[in-house]
């Protein structure tokens, strides 16, 4: 009976030994089972990490969505795996049509893949552009497809890259400068349309070739391996440079140069955006020269002048010398002109002006103010007489007769005026004043005589101490008005708009010419009151003239240096607009060309003020001065009026034709409106609107008149006065345009 318990006791132990054996190898395998699914899972983890790929298994019969994915900005060491259904999974209803086409067009055995790129909605509510792949993994008994499984990809980013590419290739392509990608090496390695227009070579000309393809003779070979050197070490050059066509022409172009890493990491590439700058140079060249020098004799004009005599006074205030600045009128010129032509007094000017030169020598400076007006700068003189000197010596030189051909000479003689710096003046103004004054008692003492200036001549000079004292009661006694002269626009053959004009009446000097007391009110300061007065009268008379039914009218107002940077000139206009109702539009404001250039800086910040406000901006007597054309593209500036000057011998001097027709021209292109002055003839109008200027102001339309009657001509106007598409006489045909300007500095009426 013991035997037997013993026997299944131990039967017992052997078959738990055996169950436990079983079990503890159950349990291990389930561990190892479970450490491969874990590792499994973890790699699959890391792929799904590495690739930023998602996997998605979708079921067709329940239309269930499962996506797994691991978030890419998550750490390797702590990845989430993470799921979602259809719920989640909208795709782009654009977008949609063609998922399901190519979906079908699988499911029938049509394509081996799903393949699609498409939009669908991310958990954080983002669209996002998904690369999907995909095949059936599934079937049910029927045969058909019951789920198919594949990858899908965030390319958001590719296509946002490659939509910049397309739009930059398309950029490129549409751009007017040309652009060059180059190597490492400083091979092309693509060009764009306008590469080509620009140099001749086409793309597969250059493709491979060097940079120094284009390189010019006009530089060594050092000056461009400096550039690139600078490139290689600085990453960026600009400037200048000049280059050669295919056809071996050079041009003169603008070249901006960066590098750059490649896409993927490649070496260095070099991105050149070139520009050709040789026609604007040349039209900047061309404007500057027309600014600085007088096209009929070459000479300086009244702007080099002043630049050179003020460049002189600096000099000889550090040297201690003298300066003489010799004023010279030839002698009845306007009786030689008037007698032999405008073609042979053109003759006379040139010829004069080489005989000047001649006898004072290259190294001094000879100017033609205009007209037969010539000035000389005599510099490092050690006393007076060696400008007297100088001045007898010109005398001489003019007894022998000018010749203008082979068979006609002319006799002219100078009368000379003479300043000294620092004797009679400080300022180049100053100096020019006192040797004009000088040249006048040369006339006076008999013509063909040089006289220098002394005190005795102040006699002028009270005078406009007078006027001076006058002027400071003009105002509160109402001795100021008012007079308008009408513009005319040769498109509409309408009256477009008119000018304030002002006029002065003393108690005790009866009518004061403009050019007399302009200049005193500039000088004395009551230029702010005076213009502030003009250009509220000039407001409120527009303003009833409107009310009156001219409501497309204009009104101009000149406006002094002084006013325009001192003070709060802008308040002024807007004070001025306001009270009389008047709307910014219908104002435009004339400056000289000296007023813009007087501070460059601080005028562009004022006009742009102006403009901002609806103010039109005019630059009136356009060409008289200094404009350089890359600083009139940055002023604000709507109108160019070109000065009477031009106008004036407009069919008989051919450089104020070529000087009329590049203005209209160039402020064309700069949108600019063009506005002739001094019109005094229909021939100077046929000529105006045959080069398309725009409108036109001078007596042969109207001389300046009172508010009552210009606006009474206004209304009496009619382009039934044009024949044959042209304009027809006008008013008062014939009389000189009017000198005053209001109120700027009054124009020089001599003849």
């Amino acid at each position: 009976m013991e035997l037997q318990l013993f026997a299944s006791l131990a039967l017992a132990g052997v078959l738990g030994a055996v169950l436990l054996f079983v079990w503890s190898r159950r349990v291990r395998g389930d561990k190892r089972h479970t450490a491969q699914l874990r590792e499994r899972e973890d790699r699959l983890k890391l792929a799904l990490w590495a690739s930023s790929e998602q996997y998605w298994d979708y079921d067709l019969k329940t239309r269930h969505m499962r996506r797994t994915w691991v978030d890419s900005r998550s750490n390797r060491s702590d990845l989430q795996v993470m799921s979602t259904t259809e719920s989640d999974h909208r795709i782009h209803h654009d977008d949609l049509p063609q998922v399901e086409a190519k979906l079908r067009a699988h499911l029938r055995g049509e394509a081996e893949f799903f393949i699609s790129e498409h939009r669908i909605l991310d958990p954080r509510g983002e669209w996002l552009w998904v690369r999907a792949r995909g095949r059936a993994v599934e079937s049910g008994p029927d045969g058909k497809v019951r789920r198919i499984a594949g990858t899908a990809r965030d390319i958001t980013k590719v296509r946002q890259a490659e939509r910049e590419r397309r739009i930059a290739i398309a950029v490129l392509r549409s751009m007017n400068e040309s652009v060059a990608v180059l190597d490492r090496d400083f091979n092309f390695i693509s060009i764009n349309p306008a590469f080509t227009r620009t140099t001749g070579y086409s793309e597969r000309e250059v493709i491979g070739q060097s940079a120094s393809l284009l390189d010019s003779t006009q530089h060594d070979v050092a000056f461009y391996n400096r550039i690139r050197q600078k490139l290689v070490t600085e990453g960026h050059w600009a400037g200048e440079m000049w280059q050669r066509r295919k056809n071996g022409q050079e041009f003169l172009c603008s070249i901006e140069s960066s590098s750059t890493e490649g896409i993927y990491g490649e070496h260095r590439l070099y991105i050149a955006v070139i520009t050709d700058i040789t026609q604007q140079k040349r039209a900047e060249q061309k404007l500057r020269y027309l600014a600085n020098f007088d096209t009929l004799t070459n000479l300086p004009n009244r702007a080099m002048l002043s630049e050179r005599l003020s460049r002189a006074i600096v000099r000889a205030r550090r040297q201690n010398h003298r300066i003489a600045v010799l004023f010279l009128d030839l002698d009845r010129f306007k009786d030689i002109n008037d007698s032999l032509g405008h073609t042979a007094g053109d003759r006379i000017l040139r010829a004069a002006a080489m005989r000047l030169q001649e006898t004072v020598g290259e190294h001094q400076t000879v100017a033609r103010l205009g007209g037969d007006e010539f000035t000389v700068v005599l510099e490092n003189l050690d006393q007076p007489a060696d400008a007297d000197k100088i001045a007898r010596e010109i005398i001489m030189a003019f007894e022998a007769p000018l010749v203008l051909d082979d068979r006609q000479e002319v006799v002219i003689s100078p009368s000379i005026g003479i300043s000294l710096y620092p004797d009679h003046g400080q300022v180049p103004t100053e100096l020019l004043k006192q040797a004009d004054t000088a040249m006048y008692q040369a006339k006076a003492a008999g013509r063909r005589t040089f006289v220098r200036y002394d005190d005795s001549m102040e006699i002028a000079n009270r005078r406009r101490a007078q006027l001076s004292s006058a002027l400071h009661k003009v105002l509160d006694r109402g001795e100021l008005r008012l007079v308008f002269q009408p513009r005319l626009s040769l498109t509409t053959r309408r009256i477009t708009g008119v000018e304030a004009l002002l006029r002065w009446t003393s108690e005790e000097y009866g009518e004061i010419p403009p050019i007399q007391f302009i200049p005193l009110a500039e000088e004395s300061g009551l230029i702010l009151e005076i213009g502030e007065w003009v250009l509220l009268d000039a407001c409120r008379t527009l303003q009833r003239w409107r009310q009156a039914g001219m409501t497309d009218l204009t009104v101009a107002v000149n406006v002094s240096v002084l006013q325009l940077l001192r003070g709060d000139f802008s308040e002024s206009v807007r004070k001025a607009l306001t009270e009389t109702g008047l709307p910014p539009h219908a104002l435009e404001l004339e400056l000289t060309e000296s007023v813009l250039m007087a501070n460059a800086e601080q005028t562009a910040a004022k006009l742009q003020a102006l403009r901002e406000m609806g103010v039109s901006l005019a630059i009136d007597d356009f060409g008289t001065g200094y404009s350089s054309l890359a600083y009139l593209k940055r002023l604000p500036i709507t109108t160019l009026k070109i000065d009477k000057t031009f106008i004036t011998d407009l069919n008989r001097d051919p450089d104020d034709t070529a000087i009329t027709t590049t203005v209209i021209t160039m402020a064309h292109s700069l949108g600019l409106t063009v506005v002739a002055e001094g019109v005094e003839s229909e021939t100077q109008l046929r000529f105006l609107d045959h080069f398309r200027c725009d409108e036109i102001q001078g007596h042969w339309l109207s001389r300046p008149v009172d508010p009552e009657s210009c606006l009474r001509f206004i209304r009496e106007w009619s382009p039934a006065a044009i024949g044959h598409g042209m304009i027809g006489h006008g008013a008062t045909g014939g009389m000189p345009d009017d000198p005053a300007r209001t109120p700027a500095a009054a124009r020089d009426d001599r003849a």
